[in-house]
């Protein structure tokens, strides 16, 4: 325990952690007051590979059980661990490791066209049943819009996509491309609303095939087609191109081919909406834990990495916005009913999956919260004149 002690004693400034190892002792640490969190480690190979790689361990010891929280839950440990993050970062060893896979990380995000298709149904194949559980009912897995926090997650991801559909400018007859459709909710919304026509694509099977049902349900399959199909092999011309919570997916290699692929594909006169998780303070690394159980080949790029792809790729920026604790909400909304919904999953997959995904949502919520996670909203045109010279046409819309 001593070199985990030593460790912990320069990490916690704020709030206190205590541990109590595999032989029962307690080890305190941090001033005392909130946030506070009590963990028993119950496998005394723990505290070494904790030491080495705490961010990649911890969750994983979480999962299998020989990280245990005691009094709270796993919430209050991850606060300890939001409020006082940068204190471990800044750690020698944790500093060298961070350098390390910052210069290897275009390794993990090379995603060629079958490692995308593989990254994506990793998640998103597990179950449609599954994301009913704690989605709102257009299972919308994005970012929400709260224009209120005491609004419904419905209203607010009603909200998000009246939201960036205002930002299309679009008139009725457009045709529409929704890079990565998810469920088909954004395209169904933007046929109905707006009298366009939209082309979804989609590299998930389960979405793929639950899309196109809501689309026949729906009455729209003269207006809306969702397709099994890779961005990249796309050969057409759109009025709009939307793209919400996917440009996570596209690895750093592969953002140039991404917005020269956005120029290709836009109209003259059109218009393409980027909507993605970004990050404050400059490139960096997604986490070892996330990068392993939740989303493999993903990053979260910062807005400096993000503008200079866009600038090579002869596009026009023609209006940004950053959605700051808007995502914060939205997952602590996810993880009320998930945690309505735990017997359920657990009987769906077992009790580890369910403390994988307790521990990703409420990470990534504190991300957003506390840490340097944000969304940004990028509008792009290839002419200067392709859009109305000020922002008065969103409000109208």
């Amino acid at each position: 325990m001593k070199l985990l002690n030593s460790m912990m004693a320069g990490f916690v400034k704020v709030g206190q952690l205590t541990i109590i190892d595999a032989d029962g002792n307690r080890h305190v640490h941090g001033p005392g007051g909130q946030p506070e969190a009590t963990i028993r480690l119950t496998d005394k190979a723990l505290y070494k590979t904790l030491f080495l790689n705490p961010e990649l361990r911890a969750g994983e010891a979480y999962m299998d059980g020989t990280l245990i929280c005691e009094g709270g839950g796993i919430r209050d440990l991850l606060e300890v661990f939001a409020y006082n993050r940068d204190g471990l970062r800044k750690h020698p060893l944790q500093k060298l490791l961070k350098g390390w896979l910052k210069k290897i990380r275009r390794y993990h995000q090379r995603n060629v066209a079958s490692t995308s298709r593989k990254n994506v149904q990793h998640h998103y194949d597990l179950s449609n049943d599954f994301y009913r559980l704690f989605l709102d009912e257009d299972l919308q897995y994005s970012c929400a819009y709260w224009p209120s926090i005491d609004i419904t997650l419905e209203q607010a991801q009603t909200a998000k996509k009246a939201h960036i559909a205002a930002k299309l400018n679009l008139k009725p007859g457009d045709r529409v491309l929704d890079i990565g459709c998810g469920w088909g909710g954004m395209a169904i919304y933007l046929a109905k609303t707006f009298g366009v026509s939209v082309v979804g694509v989609t590299l998930s099977d389960e979405q793929h095939a639950m899309g196109r049902q809501r689309v026949k349900d729906a009455g729209l399959e003269d207006k809306v087609d969702i397709r099994l199909q890779d961005y990249r092999d796309i050969n057409d011309t759109f009025d709009a191109v939307v793209s919400v919570g996917m440009f996570e997916h596209v690895g750093i290699a592969h953002y140039q081919t991404y917005f020269s692929k956005i120029h290709e594909l836009l109209t003259d006169d059109g218009c393409a909406l980027v909507h993605s998780i970004g990050r404050k303070g400059g490139p960096g690394t997604t986490g070892a834990w996330i990068r392993k159980y939740i989303f493999p080949g993903g990053y979260s790029p910062a807005l400096s990495e993000t503008f200079a792809e866009i600038e090579k790729a002869n596009l026009w920026v023609t209006d940004c916005e950053i959605l700051r604790l808007h995502y914060a909400e939205t997952l602590l909304e996810w993880d009320k009913r998930f945690q309505a919904n735990r017997a359920t999953v657990a009987e769906m997959f077992d009790e580890k999956f369910c403390r994988m995904w307790e521990f990703y949502l409420i990470v990534s919520e504190f991300s957003f919260r506390h840490g340097k996670h944000m969304n940004f909203q990028i509008q792009m045109s290839k002419t200067v004149n392709a859009l109305p010279i000020t922002r008065d046409y969103m409000m109208d819309a």
